[in-house]
């Protein structure tokens, strides 16, 4: 018999979840796929290393309940979501104050459409009397708290298209230009946008940031049960047997083929680049490579639960700005699966190049936020990324094109927006414009599910 012209329909570079969630929607249409990953797992950033019993992500991205990708990718829908308390913790002046967004205040505490600002839960300072002491609330006063709740009402109702019309430039400049309170910018949005977007600068296209309070105001903020690494190993588990190959290694790139560094060439109807955008622009020069985000998360434990469970499931912001970190929470309150029995887990995100002695600083700050001794926390890990996430200046294409040329596509979190619903909506796009070349029928040959490779020389 003739060898078939091609070995498979589509080959997929790279096994995090931009390319895992294309390679779910190729199979489902009966497109046969190979996905290969140069790593000896998948997941690219989304990984989770296990210390201990312990469960630490290497980036600690937020979710959000909203995001509708989390709910539409085939093959997360068994994934468990473990969501933070309403709204955040915000410390401010030595006090933490939780700020509630509308769709989590309600009308307990209020005027309807409120951001609710209530008293400290940890750290508060105390009057000689020995009661707690007054500090002023973050975000400004009731008219300032209230046009802020009115104004994240709204945005949560906007549709994105309306959002994407808007003019576009840095979010902090976006802030001032529509008369938001400094003490409001600096007390609330911009620590919350730094740990949404990982840019305490607010640097961000308003457009980028404007979507981000969108998610906020109409969710929640949460983490997959049992660690980041959840969401690429249930979307591999999904696929058929064989269909992802990892430590396999791609040097070259066209239309029709891959060539590997283990394996020789392999050849296809169609390749999809779902790498990192700068793995991307290796193997096909001329694309764009952004700046990126460092992040810094750095892990700790404690057996003396008491000190820091006193804010309970809540993510903890610095307003202040009086350290390195950004935000740290209390995951194994959160997520209890994330450390052992009889110990919590403390993970904190420092944002931007880290400070010498980065640990020693974070313990420092720590003992502030949290009111309490930090000298015999443990650590567990510092995992630095000098490129955890794409930056969104503008102006920023939120919608990068993902077909090339016919047979040649590209997705990814620098194809959208730097999150993990951007990464899975642009494997969405590019999945879409890979069948709609190949014509509605899928798959024209009878090949296995996944490619056999050649012997490793």
């Amino acid at each position: 018999m003739l060898e078939p012209a091609y070995q498979v329909d589509v080959v997929i570079v790279g096994a995090g979840i931009a390319g895992l969630s294309a390679a779910h929607r190729l199979t489902t249409a009966g497109v046969t796929t190979a996905v290969l990953e140069a790593a000896p797992y998948v997941g690219g950033r989304m990984s989770t290393e296990k210390v201990d019993g312990f469960r630490l992500d290497r980036i600690g991205q937020l979710l959000s309940t909203s995001y509708p990708e989390l709910r539409l990718t085939p093959g997360l829908d068994t994934l468990s979501l473990r969501a933070f308390a309403p709204g955040v913790l915000l410390h401010r002046d030595g006090r933490a104050h939780r700020a509630l967004p509308p769709a989590a205040g309600g009308s307990a505490r209020g005027a309807r459409g409120a951001l609710h600002v209530v008293r400290a839960l940890a750290g508060a300072p105390r009057s000689a009397a020995g009661t707690p002491g007054r500090a002023a609330a973050p975000v400004g006063g009731a008219v300032d708290q209230a046009r802020l709740g009115a104004a994240l009402g709204r945005i949560a109702a906007t549709p994105v298209e309306r959002i994407l019309a808007r003019p576009e430039m840095p979010a902090a400049q976006a802030l001032a230009q529509r008369g938001v309170p400094a003490r409001t910018v600096d007390g609330f949005l911009r620590p919350l946008l730094a740990a949404l977007l990982c840019d305490p600068e607010l640097t961000t296209s308003s457009r980028c940031a404007d979507l981000a309070l969108r998610a906020f105001a109409g969710g929640r903020l949460c983490v997959p049960e049992g660690g980041a690494e959840m969401l690429p190993e249930l979307l591999a588990r999904g696929l058929p047997a064989g269909t992802v190959r990892t430590g396999v290694r791609v040097t070259s790139v066209s239309t029709n083929k891959v060539t590997t560094a283990e394996h020789g060439e392999i050849r296809c109807r169609a390749v999809l680049l779902a790498t990192d955008a700068r793995a991307a622009a290796e193997l096909l020069p001329g694309l764009r490579v952004p700046d990126f985000h460092p992040v810094t998360v750095v892990h700790h434990t404690t057996d003396d639960a008491t000190a820091v469970f006193a804010t309970g499931t809540s993510l903890l912001l610095d307003a202040d700005r009086g350290g390195p970190v950004a935000h740290t929470a209390v995951l194994s309150s959160v997520d209890p699966s994330r450390a052992p029995a009889g110990r919590a887990l403390i993970s904190s995100t420092v944002l931007g190049p880290p400070p010498e002695g980065v640990d020693t600083a974070v313990r420092i700050h720590l003992s502030r936020l949290y009111g309490t001794s930090t000298r015999r926390w443990e650590t567990l890990a510092v995992h630095h990324t000098p490129e955890a996430v794409p930056a969104m200046r503008p102006p920023h294409d939120l919608r990068r094109p993902v077909r090339l040329l016919a047979g040649l596509y590209v997705c990814g979190d620098h194809r959208d927006t730097s999150t993990v619903q951007g990464a899975l909506h642009s494997a969405h796009r590019a999945a879409s414009a890979i069948l709609a070349d190949l014509g509605a029928a899928g798959s024209m040959h009878t090949a296995d599910p996944a490619p056999t490779l050649p012997r490793a020389a």
